[in-house]
């Protein structure tokens, strides 16, 4: 199992080239990089000409300390039902996304399911099956995530793919070998549903996670074992069903909350967290056998 986290906060913060150094120095096996900054910053590098090159560079960057990168994210939401300067704004983003993701030698790239109040499954199901032509080109797997949606009054509650019957439902509709499931692990709880159960019923259909803890009412996105998630759990039940993929962590939040200068630091203590969580889904799995 492979350590992984993301590079959007660092990246924003001190730029991608140093992000993916820091990471790299900090011990991480593998990156995961987030492409978010493309639905709403023009002049962000990947909406430029030259996004090969840049790619290229970062790439290089990660493969002299001998990281990979291994996950990535594509900007989301990929489009809106009934808003056609949105969708036709966001669907080359896409596109790009995806490819950017193969030039990196990424293995999954996380697309999210949108959620729409009628016909939500048949407009996932259009919108996946006209992207399998470029993950294919691209030699990329995509991955969908469990969501969730906010009422007026900013309650949480379950959309699409929210459930673990849900989720199964999309995934085993999708081609096998271009699509798969990246389970968050955080939005689980929002929803009212539990992560042990979740990760039994979906088993080995989850090819990828987003790891990060909350208090079961925000999408808090922090270090695990800051606030309410039950770790022991969770890494129970993903040893329960023999879990292959790796542990990638969606925690940026936490560097919004320390000093600059600790920058480093706190990156070290993620990567320290992450392997006594590797650690103790190692022992887990050890007494299944």
């Amino acid at each position: 199992m492979k350590l992984i986290t993301q590079t959007e906060f660092l990246g924003k913060r001190y730029g991608e080239k140093e992000a993916v150094k820091m990471i790299c120095e900090a011990g991480f096996d593998a990156i995961d990089y987030s492409m978010f900054a493309m639905k709403d910053e023009p002049d962000y590098v990947l909406n430029q000409p030259g996004y090969k090159n840049h790619l290229k560079e970062l790439r290089d960057i990660a493969s002299s300390y001998g990281v990979t990168f291994d996950q990535a994210h594509s900007p989301f939401p990929p489009m809106r039902v009934g808003d056609i300067e949105y969708s036709s704004m966001m669907w080359p983003k896409i596109l790009r996304s995806i490819e950017c993701a193969g030039l990196l030698g990424v293995e999954i790239i996380v697309v999210h399911p949108i959620y729409t109040p009628k016909n939500c499954f048949e407009t996932n199901m259009e919108m996946f099956h006209s992207l399998e032509y470029y993950a294919k080109e691209s030699g990329v797997k995509i991955a969908l995530e469990n969501m969730w949606g906010t009422d007026k009054n900013g309650k949480k509650f379950p959309n699409v793919c929210s459930t673990a019957e849900d989720f199964n439902r999309y995934v085993d509709a999708l081609n096998p070998d271009v699509f798969t499931a990246c389970l968050d692990l955080g939005h689980i709880g929002l929803v009212g549903e539990n992560a042990p159960e979740m990760i039994k019923k979906m088993g080995s259909r989850i090819a990828c996670l987003h790891v990060h803890d909350n208090n079961g009412i925000d999408d808090s996105h922090t270090l695990p074992y800051t606030m309410n998630m039950n770790f022991k759990e969770i890494l129970t039940a993903l040893a329960e069903v023999d879990y292959k993929g790796n542990l990638t962590f969606e925690a940026d939040n936490f560097f919004g909350r320390i000093p600059h200068e600790c920058a480093k630091s706190g990156l070290k203590f993620m990567e320290e967290i992450g392997r006594a969580m590797i650690r103790r889904f190692e022992i887990y799995k050890n007494e299944n056998d």
